[in-house]
Protein backbone atom coordinates (compact mmCIF):
# COMPACT_ATOMS: atom_id res chain seq x y z
CA UNK A 1 0.00 0.00 0.00
CA UNK A 2 1.90 3.18 -1.11
CA UNK A 3 1.97 6.41 1.55
CA UNK A 4 -0.90 7.92 0.18
CA UNK A 5 -3.54 5.36 0.71
CA UNK A 6 -2.07 4.66 4.32
CA UNK A 7 -2.38 8.78 4.84
CA UNK A 8 -5.96 8.07 4.23
CA UNK A 9 -6.34 5.19 6.64
CA UNK A 10 -5.07 6.62 9.48
CA UNK A 11 -6.78 9.69 8.45
CA UNK A 12 -10.02 7.67 9.08
CA UNK A 13 -9.00 5.97 12.31
CA UNK A 14 -8.48 9.23 13.87
CA UNK A 15 -11.64 11.10 12.68
CA UNK A 16 -13.77 8.17 13.66
CA UNK A 17 -11.32 7.74 17.42
CA UNK A 18 -11.89 11.41 17.96
CA UNK A 19 -15.53 11.77 17.37
CA UNK A 20 -16.33 9.12 19.60
CA UNK A 21 -13.87 11.18 22.19
CA UNK A 22 -15.99 14.54 21.09
CA UNK A 23 -19.18 12.48 21.55
CA UNK A 24 -19.41 12.66 25.27
CA UNK A 25 -18.26 16.20 26.09
CA UNK A 26 -21.48 17.64 25.94
CA UNK A 27 -23.13 15.05 28.59
CA UNK A 28 -20.06 14.91 30.77
CA UNK A 29 -21.06 17.64 33.19
CA UNK A 30 -24.22 16.43 33.48
CA UNK A 31 -24.06 12.90 34.29
CA UNK A 32 -21.45 14.37 37.07
CA UNK A 33 -24.42 16.80 37.99
CA UNK A 34 -26.44 14.00 38.28
CA UNK A 35 -24.33 11.81 40.41
CA UNK A 36 -22.99 15.07 43.04
CA UNK A 37 -24.41 17.96 42.53
CA UNK A 38 -23.15 19.76 44.86
CA UNK A 39 -19.12 18.94 43.01
CA UNK A 40 -19.68 19.68 39.73
CA UNK A 41 -16.54 21.66 38.86
CA UNK A 42 -14.64 19.34 41.41
CA UNK A 43 -15.27 16.53 39.53
CA UNK A 44 -15.62 17.47 35.86
CA UNK A 45 -11.80 18.85 36.70
CA UNK A 46 -10.46 15.69 38.35
CA UNK A 47 -11.90 13.07 36.08
CA UNK A 48 -10.40 14.86 33.24
CA UNK A 49 -6.55 14.98 35.25
CA UNK A 50 -7.23 11.37 35.77
CA UNK A 51 -7.81 10.36 32.69
CA UNK A 52 -4.62 12.15 31.28
CA UNK A 53 -2.68 11.35 34.59
CA UNK A 54 -2.68 7.76 33.34
CA UNK A 55 -1.95 8.46 30.08
CA UNK A 56 1.34 10.63 31.04
CA UNK A 57 2.59 7.61 32.81
CA UNK A 58 1.61 5.28 30.35
CA UNK A 59 2.22 6.82 26.56
CA UNK A 60 6.22 6.89 26.08
CA UNK A 61 5.96 3.50 26.94
CA UNK A 62 3.28 2.35 24.57
CA UNK A 63 5.53 4.39 22.34
CA UNK A 64 8.77 2.59 22.94
CA UNK A 65 6.63 -0.56 22.86
CA UNK A 66 5.48 0.37 19.35
CA UNK A 67 9.48 1.01 18.19
CA UNK A 68 10.30 -2.48 19.13
CA UNK A 69 7.42 -4.50 18.29
CA UNK A 70 5.38 -2.03 15.68
CA UNK A 71 3.21 0.60 15.35
CA UNK A 72 0.20 -2.01 14.41
CA UNK A 73 -0.48 -4.06 16.96
CA UNK A 74 -0.06 -1.16 19.73
CA UNK A 75 -2.70 0.68 17.58
CA UNK A 76 -4.72 -2.24 17.59
CA UNK A 77 -4.84 -2.63 21.36
CA UNK A 78 -5.71 0.93 22.32
CA UNK A 79 -8.81 1.02 19.81
CA UNK A 80 -10.10 -2.23 21.46
CA UNK A 81 -9.42 -0.24 25.19
CA UNK A 82 -10.99 3.00 24.39
CA UNK A 83 -14.10 1.07 22.93
CA UNK A 84 -14.21 -0.77 26.65
CA UNK A 85 -13.68 2.07 28.71
CA UNK A 86 -16.32 4.74 26.61
CA UNK A 87 -19.04 1.37 27.47
CA UNK A 88 -18.08 1.29 30.92
CA UNK A 89 -18.91 4.58 31.23
CA UNK A 90 -22.06 4.08 29.24
CA UNK A 91 -23.55 1.31 32.26
CA UNK A 92 -21.86 3.97 34.86
CA UNK A 93 -25.60 4.39 35.72
CA UNK A 94 -24.70 7.51 38.12
CA UNK A 95 -22.33 5.56 39.63
CA UNK A 96 -19.09 8.04 40.31
CA UNK A 97 -16.32 5.23 40.95
CA UNK A 98 -17.64 3.32 38.01
CA UNK A 99 -17.29 6.78 36.15
CA UNK A 100 -13.79 7.05 37.46
CA UNK A 101 -12.55 3.12 36.50
CA UNK A 102 -14.03 4.09 33.21
CA UNK A 103 -11.53 7.03 32.72
CA UNK A 104 -8.53 5.35 34.23
CA UNK A 105 -8.93 2.59 31.09
CA UNK A 106 -9.57 5.34 28.61
CA UNK A 107 -6.32 7.23 29.81
CA UNK A 108 -4.07 3.73 29.77
CA UNK A 109 -5.17 3.16 26.46
CA UNK A 110 -5.27 6.35 24.79
CA UNK A 111 -1.21 6.84 24.14
CA UNK A 112 -1.54 3.38 22.21
CA UNK A 113 -3.72 4.94 19.65
CA UNK A 114 -2.57 8.91 19.48
CA UNK A 115 0.99 9.36 19.72
CA UNK A 116 1.62 5.89 18.38
CA UNK A 117 -0.64 6.93 14.99
CA UNK A 118 1.78 10.40 15.18
CA UNK A 119 4.84 7.44 15.09
CA UNK A 120 3.03 6.21 12.30
CA UNK A 121 2.70 9.35 10.25
CA UNK A 122 6.39 10.04 10.71
CA UNK A 123 7.55 6.87 9.94
CA UNK A 124 5.89 6.88 6.37
CA UNK A 125 6.75 10.75 5.07
CA UNK A 126 9.63 11.91 4.73
CA UNK A 127 11.07 15.60 6.83
CA UNK A 128 10.76 17.59 4.17
CA UNK A 129 6.84 16.09 3.84
CA UNK A 130 6.33 16.02 7.75
CA UNK A 131 4.41 19.04 8.25
CA UNK A 132 2.36 17.98 5.97
CA UNK A 133 2.20 14.91 7.32
CA UNK A 134 1.06 16.32 10.70
CA UNK A 135 -1.59 18.97 9.33
CA UNK A 136 -2.98 15.63 8.23
CA UNK A 137 -3.15 14.78 11.54
CA UNK A 138 -4.26 17.55 13.30
CA UNK A 139 -7.01 18.00 10.70
CA UNK A 140 -8.58 14.34 11.70
CA UNK A 141 -8.54 15.27 14.78
CA UNK A 142 -10.61 18.49 14.46
CA UNK A 143 -12.84 17.02 12.01
CA UNK A 144 -13.67 14.24 14.71
CA UNK A 145 -13.80 17.16 17.14
CA UNK A 146 -16.04 18.92 14.60
CA UNK A 147 -18.44 16.47 14.52
CA UNK A 148 -18.43 14.47 17.62
CA UNK A 149 -19.73 17.31 20.17
CA UNK A 150 -22.60 18.14 17.88
CA UNK A 151 -23.28 14.50 16.99
CA UNK A 152 -23.29 14.25 20.85
CA UNK A 153 -25.24 17.04 21.55
CA UNK A 154 -28.06 15.49 19.07
CA UNK A 155 -27.49 11.72 21.01
CA UNK A 156 -28.71 13.45 24.40
CA UNK A 157 -31.68 13.85 23.34
CA UNK A 158 -32.29 10.14 23.36
CA UNK A 159 -30.74 9.56 26.80
CA UNK A 160 -27.26 11.35 28.65
CA UNK A 161 -26.33 7.76 27.90
CA UNK A 162 -26.25 7.08 24.35
CA UNK A 163 -23.20 9.57 23.49
CA UNK A 164 -21.04 6.64 25.30
CA UNK A 165 -22.63 3.50 23.90
CA UNK A 166 -21.83 5.04 20.36
CA UNK A 167 -18.35 6.46 21.06
CA UNK A 168 -17.90 2.13 22.20
CA UNK A 169 -19.46 1.41 18.87
CA UNK A 170 -17.25 3.77 16.66
CA UNK A 171 -13.86 2.51 18.58
CA UNK A 172 -14.94 -0.92 17.19
CA UNK A 173 -15.14 0.20 13.94
CA UNK A 174 -11.87 2.10 13.75
CA UNK A 175 -10.58 -1.29 15.23
CA UNK A 176 -11.96 -3.26 12.12
CA UNK A 177 -10.55 -0.80 9.58
CA UNK A 178 -6.94 -1.03 11.80
CA UNK A 179 -7.53 -4.89 11.08
CA UNK A 180 -8.12 -5.02 7.38
CA UNK A 181 -6.54 -1.64 6.28
CA UNK A 182 -3.34 -0.56 8.51
CA UNK A 183 0.12 -2.50 7.25
CA UNK A 184 2.85 -2.13 9.28
CA UNK A 185 4.81 0.96 9.44
CA UNK A 186 8.13 -0.78 10.63
CA UNK A 187 10.81 -2.96 8.61
CA UNK A 188 12.05 -5.97 10.60
CA UNK A 189 15.39 -4.12 10.83
CA UNK A 190 14.04 -1.05 12.33
CA UNK A 191 12.11 -2.89 15.00
CA UNK A 192 15.60 -4.50 16.07
CA UNK A 193 17.31 -1.25 15.66
CA UNK A 194 15.10 0.41 18.31
CA UNK A 195 15.27 -2.50 20.54
CA UNK A 196 18.63 -2.18 20.68
CA UNK A 197 19.26 1.07 21.44
CA UNK A 198 16.38 1.17 24.25
CA UNK A 199 16.53 4.78 24.52
CA UNK A 200 15.14 6.90 27.40
CA UNK A 201 11.91 8.22 26.78
CA UNK A 202 13.45 11.42 28.72
CA UNK A 203 16.58 11.44 26.55
CA UNK A 204 14.37 13.22 23.75
CA UNK A 205 13.66 16.25 26.69
CA UNK A 206 17.06 18.10 25.69
CA UNK A 207 19.11 20.65 23.99
CA UNK A 208 16.61 23.07 22.29
CA UNK A 209 13.76 20.08 21.82
CA UNK A 210 13.46 20.72 26.28
CA UNK A 211 11.91 23.99 25.04
CA UNK A 212 9.30 22.69 22.21
CA UNK A 213 8.64 19.67 24.78
CA UNK A 214 7.50 22.59 27.49
CA UNK A 215 5.87 24.72 24.75
CA UNK A 216 3.35 21.67 23.89
CA UNK A 217 2.82 21.46 28.07
CA UNK A 218 1.78 24.88 28.28
CA UNK A 219 -0.73 24.88 25.26
CA UNK A 220 -2.43 21.79 26.72
CA UNK A 221 -2.54 23.24 29.96
CA UNK A 222 -4.49 26.00 28.16
CA UNK A 223 -6.29 24.32 25.76
CA UNK A 224 -7.45 21.80 29.07
CA UNK A 225 -8.51 24.65 31.01
CA UNK A 226 -10.77 25.56 28.14
CA UNK A 227 -12.16 22.53 27.54
CA UNK A 228 -13.12 21.74 31.92
CA UNK A 229 -14.64 25.09 32.34
CA UNK A 230 -16.36 26.33 28.95
CA UNK A 231 -19.68 24.64 29.64
CA UNK A 232 -19.83 25.67 32.95
CA UNK A 233 -18.80 29.34 32.23
CA UNK A 234 -21.40 28.92 29.43
CA UNK A 235 -24.58 27.72 32.26
CA UNK A 236 -23.54 30.89 34.10
CA UNK A 237 -23.34 33.20 31.54
CA UNK A 238 -25.79 32.63 28.84
CA UNK A 239 -27.56 29.24 30.24
CA UNK A 240 -26.02 27.09 27.51
CA UNK A 241 -27.65 23.44 27.16
CA UNK A 242 -25.36 20.46 26.03
CA UNK A 243 -26.81 21.17 22.47
CA UNK A 244 -25.34 24.26 22.26
CA UNK A 245 -22.34 23.32 23.24
CA UNK A 246 -21.57 20.41 20.95
CA UNK A 247 -22.31 23.70 18.29
CA UNK A 248 -20.09 25.64 19.97
CA UNK A 249 -17.36 22.61 19.12
CA UNK A 250 -18.47 22.17 16.04
CA UNK A 251 -17.80 25.60 14.53
CA UNK A 252 -14.34 25.69 16.48
CA UNK A 253 -13.54 22.34 15.29
CA UNK A 254 -14.46 23.05 11.67
CA UNK A 255 -12.42 26.41 11.88
CA UNK A 256 -9.28 24.24 13.19
CA UNK A 257 -9.89 21.72 10.38
CA UNK A 258 -9.86 23.84 7.55
CA UNK A 259 -6.96 25.63 8.49
CA UNK A 260 -5.23 22.47 9.07
CA UNK A 261 -6.23 20.62 6.05
CA UNK A 262 -5.84 24.24 4.11
CA UNK A 263 -2.99 26.25 5.72
CA UNK A 264 -0.84 23.74 7.54
CA UNK A 265 -0.87 21.14 4.71
CA UNK A 266 -0.72 23.06 2.07
CA UNK A 267 1.27 26.31 2.19
CA UNK A 268 3.51 25.49 5.26
CA UNK A 269 7.11 24.42 4.29
CA UNK A 270 10.16 22.76 6.29
CA UNK A 271 11.95 25.68 8.24
CA UNK A 272 8.46 27.90 8.11
CA UNK A 273 7.14 25.92 11.12
CA UNK A 274 8.20 28.68 14.08
CA UNK A 275 6.85 31.24 12.12
CA UNK A 276 3.65 29.82 11.94
CA UNK A 277 3.78 28.71 15.34
CA UNK A 278 4.44 32.25 16.60
CA UNK A 279 1.37 33.63 14.61
CA UNK A 280 -1.11 30.77 16.28
CA UNK A 281 0.10 31.34 20.01
CA UNK A 282 -0.77 35.40 19.21
CA UNK A 283 -4.21 34.21 17.72
CA UNK A 284 -4.83 31.53 20.38
CA UNK A 285 -4.03 34.76 23.11
CA UNK A 286 -6.70 37.11 21.53
CA UNK A 287 -9.33 33.68 21.54
CA UNK A 288 -8.63 33.32 24.90
CA UNK A 289 -8.89 37.16 25.90
CA UNK A 290 -11.93 37.94 23.73
CA UNK A 291 -13.74 35.14 25.58
CA UNK A 292 -13.41 37.08 28.93
CA UNK A 293 -15.89 39.56 26.91
CA UNK A 294 -18.63 37.05 25.92
CA UNK A 295 -22.04 36.97 26.92
CA UNK A 296 -23.83 35.13 24.31
CA UNK A 297 -23.65 32.18 22.90
CA UNK A 298 -22.95 33.64 19.47
CA UNK A 299 -20.37 35.85 20.77
CA UNK A 300 -18.81 33.06 22.58
CA UNK A 301 -18.55 30.71 19.29
CA UNK A 302 -17.04 33.43 17.79
CA UNK A 303 -14.15 33.58 19.92
CA UNK A 304 -13.98 30.40 20.32
CA UNK A 305 -13.26 29.94 16.34
CA UNK A 306 -10.70 32.72 16.81
CA UNK A 307 -8.89 30.47 19.70
CA UNK A 308 -9.12 27.58 17.24
CA UNK A 309 -7.43 28.98 14.48
CA UNK A 310 -4.92 29.91 16.88
CA UNK A 311 -4.40 26.37 18.12
CA UNK A 312 -4.65 24.68 14.77
CA UNK A 313 -1.49 26.00 13.84
CA UNK A 314 0.36 25.64 16.86
CA UNK A 315 0.27 22.16 17.41
CA UNK A 316 0.55 20.52 14.39
CA UNK A 317 4.02 22.17 13.83
CA UNK A 318 5.40 21.85 17.15
CA UNK A 319 4.96 18.23 16.62
CA UNK A 320 6.25 18.08 12.94
CA UNK A 321 9.31 19.96 14.53
CA UNK A 322 10.14 17.65 17.08
CA UNK A 323 9.95 14.29 14.81
CA UNK A 324 12.12 16.25 12.74
CA UNK A 325 14.79 17.22 15.49
CA UNK A 326 14.36 14.16 17.86
CA UNK A 327 17.67 12.05 17.64
CA UNK A 328 15.39 8.68 19.26
CA UNK A 329 13.20 6.39 17.73
CA UNK A 330 9.90 8.04 16.59
CA UNK A 331 7.27 6.58 18.96
CA UNK A 332 9.42 7.38 22.10
CA UNK A 333 9.28 11.22 20.62
CA UNK A 334 6.09 10.90 19.61
CA UNK A 335 5.36 8.93 23.04
CA UNK A 336 6.71 11.85 24.49
CA UNK A 337 5.17 14.76 23.59
CA UNK A 338 1.88 12.87 23.93
CA UNK A 339 2.91 12.88 27.42
CA UNK A 340 3.52 16.66 28.01
CA UNK A 341 0.19 16.61 26.18
CA UNK A 342 -0.96 14.47 28.78
CA UNK A 343 0.31 16.31 31.56
CA UNK A 344 -1.39 19.94 30.82
CA UNK A 345 -3.95 18.00 30.66
CA UNK A 346 -3.89 16.53 34.38
CA UNK A 347 -2.48 20.30 35.24
CA UNK A 348 -5.16 22.03 33.44
CA UNK A 349 -8.67 21.25 34.58
CA UNK A 350 -7.40 20.90 38.12
CA UNK A 351 -6.06 24.58 37.65
CA UNK A 352 -9.14 25.86 35.76
CA UNK A 353 -11.55 24.53 37.83
CA UNK A 354 -9.88 26.40 40.66
CA UNK A 355 -9.53 29.54 38.84
CA UNK A 356 -13.22 29.02 37.65
CA UNK A 357 -14.43 29.01 41.63
CA UNK A 358 -12.35 32.38 41.88
CA UNK A 359 -14.27 34.03 38.80
CA UNK A 360 -15.43 32.62 35.87
CA UNK A 361 -12.95 34.16 33.54
CA UNK A 362 -9.85 33.88 34.72
CA UNK A 363 -9.56 30.41 33.32
CA UNK A 364 -9.33 32.14 29.62
CA UNK A 365 -7.07 35.43 31.21
CA UNK A 366 -4.56 32.14 32.23
CA UNK A 367 -4.31 30.99 29.27
CA UNK A 368 -4.05 34.04 27.03
CA UNK A 369 -1.21 35.03 29.11
CA UNK A 370 0.27 31.35 28.73
CA UNK A 371 -0.16 31.41 25.02
CA UNK A 372 1.96 34.83 25.00
CA UNK A 373 4.70 33.33 27.34
CA UNK A 374 4.81 30.37 24.94
CA UNK A 375 6.62 32.67 22.39
CA UNK A 376 9.65 33.33 24.74
CA UNK A 377 9.86 29.76 24.72
CA UNK A 378 9.64 29.43 20.91
CA UNK A 379 12.72 32.18 20.66
CA UNK A 380 14.84 29.91 23.01
CA UNK A 381 14.50 27.46 20.81
CA UNK A 382 15.19 28.82 17.89
CA UNK A 383 17.87 30.36 19.55
CA UNK A 384 19.36 26.92 20.36
CA UNK A 385 18.46 25.21 17.27
CA UNK A 386 20.59 27.84 15.63
CA UNK A 387 23.76 27.66 17.38
CA UNK A 388 27.19 26.40 16.30
CA UNK A 389 27.59 23.96 19.05
CA UNK A 390 23.69 22.60 18.51
CA UNK A 391 24.38 22.25 14.54
CA UNK A 392 27.94 20.59 14.67
CA UNK A 393 26.32 18.44 17.36
CA UNK A 394 23.60 17.64 15.17
CA UNK A 395 25.76 17.01 12.20
CA UNK A 396 28.05 14.57 14.43
CA UNK A 397 25.45 12.60 15.12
Amino acid sequence: MNKDKRLGVVMLMLITTFIGFGIIIPVLPELIKKASPGAVEYHTGLMLSVYSAVAFLLSPLWGGLSDRIGRRPVILIGVLGFAASFLLFGIADGSLPIMYASRLLGGLFSGAVTSVIVAYVADITPPDQRTRGMGLVGMSIGLGFTIGPGFGGLLSLVSQNTPFFAAAALALITFLIAVTKLPESLTPEMRAAATEKKPSRWKAFTGSLKYLYILALIVSVSLAGLEATLQLFGMKRFDVTPLQVGVMFLVCGLVGALIQGGVVRRRIRKGQEPMYIAAGLIISAVGFLLLVTAHTLTTATIYLAIFGIGNALIRPCVTSLITQKTTVGQGVASGLSSSMDSLGRIVGPLVGASLFSVDITLPYVAGGLLSLAGIALLLRFRMLDNSPAHQARTISE
